[in-house]
């Protein structure tokens, strides 16, 4: 699956966005950044997202200090999915417990944090988001040191594996082949033609699955 993602500093880019993305998709992914995760900040206001809430399933990716204190105004704006950090989380217990209640829910760790870093039961979890750049950033490029990272992941997990950083129309396809299924796309979507960059993405998907099938025989 090929969710769009938005890394924006004020309401009106990320609505023009969100109306550009309406086009092609119903799934969105939206980064929410504190400034104390990364030295870097976003739009951190989530009501304005409500008017959008009943079109796309809207995905929060928290790169936050404590991304339980965000939950509940998120999905009072409409949103299903709630990915937090584990390296600004004081308990992962309590922040799965919290996030399945109100919808999806998944844990993240950035590109040098190791998978055993995740202290719950992987079964627990709806998805895992693997940083495939330094979390906090668009625009930087694919770290092949992930590969290993997903290889891995898969062989004991069978949910949703969610890659992010760096994906474009070579790297999709080495995340995909070693054992993800969900990739957030920002600047190769957002840098000409969204909605032609997005259908050459999902081509790409679809003609790999389709290999997968013939081989399988």
């Amino acid at each position: 699956m090929i969710i769009p993602a938005i890394l924006e500093n004020t309401w009106e880019e990320i609505e023009k966005k969100l109306i550009i993305c309406g086009e092609f998709t119903k799934t969105i992914h939206i980064d929410f950044i504190d400034g104390k995760f990364t030295n870097t900040t976003t739009f951190l206001e989530f009501e304005p997202f409500k008017k959008y809430s009943s079109y796309f399933t809207l995905e929060a990716h928290l790169m936050v200090e404590e991304p339980i204190k965000y939950l509940d105004r998120l999905s009072s704006a409409g949103f299903k999915r709630f990915i937090g950090h584990v390296e600004k989380m004081s308990d992962q217990v309590e922040f799965v417990a919290k996030g399945e209640v109100l919808g999806e829910v998944g844990l993240a760790i950035d590109l040098q944090t190791p998978i055993g870093n995740i202290k719950v039961s992987l079964d627990d979890l709806d998805q895992i988001l693997l940083m495939s750049v330094a979390a906090g950033k668009s625009g930087q490029t694919f770290d092949n040191s992930v590969i290993e990272k997903i290889k891995t992941l898969r062989s004991k997990y069978l949910g949703r594996i969610e890659i992010d950083g760096g994906i474009n129309d070579q790297t999709l396809m080495l995340a995909k082949t070693s054992g993800a299924n969900t990739f957030c796309v920002t600047s190769f979507l957002f840098k000409e033609n969204p909605k032609e960059q997005y259908q050459t993405l999902q081509s790409l998907l679809f003609v790999c699955c389709l290999k997968k099938t013939f081989e399988s025989f």
